[in-house]
């Protein structure tokens, strides 16, 4: 399991912050339950399994949206 979190640009309104958690969560190998998308700091944070998933298929989800990664920082869980 690896932990992420995940600048973004900005998150303008609580609606975004539903597609982002929607998106994310419906990818392989995310720990649901570990999400957590921050709409005041503009940070989605997720634990992952990096055997299913990378944090650039992640990043991809989210940008997909049409949302801006500015950096992410990975760590063991």
């Amino acid at each position: 399991m690896q932990k992420a979190t995940i600048q973004l640009e900005t998150l303008a309104c609580p609606s975004c912050m539903q597609k982002i958690e929607s998106a994310v969560k419906g990818l392989n190998g995310v720990n649901r339950e570990s999400l957590k998308v921050l709409f005041n700091a503009s940070k989605v944070k997720v634990d992952f399994d990096s055997e299913k998933l990378s944090i650039s298929d992640i990043e991809k989800a989210i940008e997909d949206l049409g949302y801006e990664v500015i950096k992410s920082k990975v760590k063991p869980v």
